[in-house]
């Protein structure tokens, strides 16, 4: 088969499955892997050291798999609903859009599995093909941009000119020539930097450069030990992910929603009171996250994120659930409840730091019990 037609069927086949951006590129050394590997010595990566370990397979593919002649870069859309106005409450949790419904990457491997059944034995066209969606060394925005899918903003996501950017990212690697795409050459951001002011943490650095460190979903979702003091009081109401930067992007006004059922909101997950969500056992926790992409976080990790927005909210009406959190069995969810409880100026707050110092055996815990007790006495 011509690698035009079989392009051409691959693409609807796609498209079929709800990809709604698709392009290819044959293969090639990474064009981008030296700025990359530069990016990582400044460790702009924070903790994510498997980013590095991953760094060498990132700059061929065909180190991944060596028979690849071919890529197929493919965007998912998310968009489904507008954010609820509630989460504008101090009280409500925030959580990122594309966590609202099934884990994706359950739901997108699905896809890729078919689209490769369909290319190596319904078109008989292919023997050997290997996908990733978000989790594949490979760097996926510069594929994207080479296979025409849109531009990377200066936030650092990719943006389609027509379709925004809530997008998830996939490639599929082949074993069989493509007719390629053109790239995409413009850069549409212009003199904008919308996304940049609005960043609360200031973790966009530069044009199109990004300090892990500094990024609210880092934070809450990569991040597995204490979030730093000064950070915390710069995430609000945020408990898992950030879409600041996407959200004031003024390519996304227009952006279309996507008709996926599986990543249809579960009405839980949009606007959850946080008192709620620390009352959460390890049973409930799974119970309630069950296929969804905010299992990542583990309970110690997402419970300390609720603990920071309840700091964040400070009012009396939250003492009752830091107090839980307070005598957690997680030590990260205490020491973060013991912060919480000192931003809230109240005599009871302080009546339960004291009472949690008498008990508590964990040095970082103890530490973060008496920076909360220091407040009050500088009150």
């Amino acid at each position: 088969m011509r690698p035009s037609s079989l392009t051409r069927l691959i693409r609807a086949k796609a498209r079929e499955l709800g990809f709604e951006l698709v392009g290819a590129i044959p293969v090639s050394r990474s064009k981008t892997i030296d700025v990359y590997n530069s990016w990582l010595k400044k460790g702009y990566a924070g903790s994510m050291t498997y980013l590095e370990r991953h760094a060498e397979l990132k700059e061929d593919p065909r180190r991944l798999l060596p028979e690849t002649m071919s890529l197929l870069a493919l965007g998912f859309n998310y968009k489904t609903v507008d954010p609820s106005e509630k989460v504008n409450n101090p009280d409500i949790g925030c959580i990122s859009r594309y966590a609202w419904g099934d884990d994706y990457h359950e739901l997108i491997r699905s896809k890729l599995l078919v689209l490769e059944n369909y290319l190596c034995q319904e078109l008989n066209a292919g023997n050997i093909s290997r996908s990733f969606v978000d989790s594949g060394p490979v760097l996926e925005r510069e594929l994207a941009q080479r296979a025409g899918l849109g531009w990377i903003g200066k936030h650092s996501n990719l943006i389609n000119w027509k379709k925004g950017s809530w997008f998830f990212l996939a490639e599929l690697l082949v074993d069989v020539p493509l007719e390629a795409d053109l790239p995409f050459t413009r850069v549409d951001c212009g003199t904008c930097t919308i996304c940049i002011e609005a960043c609360p943490t200031d973790a966009i650095i530069a044009d199109r450069t990004l300090d892990a460190r500094l990024c609210i979903s880092y934070l809450t979702i990569e991040l597995k030990g204490a979030i730093p003091v000064e950070l915390r009081p710069k995430m609000g109401n945020l408990i898992f992910g950030c879409d600041i930067c996407q959200e004031v992007c003024p390519w996304n006004r227009e952006a279309p929603k996507s008709p996926e059922p599986g990543l249809r909101p579960r009405p839980e997950n949009v606007s959850p009171q946080l008192v709620d969500l620390m009352k959460l056992d390890q049973t409930a926790f799974r119970q309630r996250f069950r296929n969804s992409p905010i299992k990542r976080t583990k309970r110690r990790g997402f419970l300390r994120n609720v603990a920071v927005a309840l700091g964040n909210w400070a009012h009396v009406d939250a003492i009752p659930a830091l107090s839980l959190g307070l005598f957690d069995e997680e030590a990260l969810v205490r020491a973060h409840s013991a912060w919480a409880l000192g931003r809230i100026s109240d005599l009871q707050a302080k009546t339960k730091l004291e009472e949690a110092k008498l008990t508590e055996t964990d040095p970082e815990v103890l530490r973060e019990i008496e920076a909360a007790l220091g407040v009050f006495e500088i009150l």
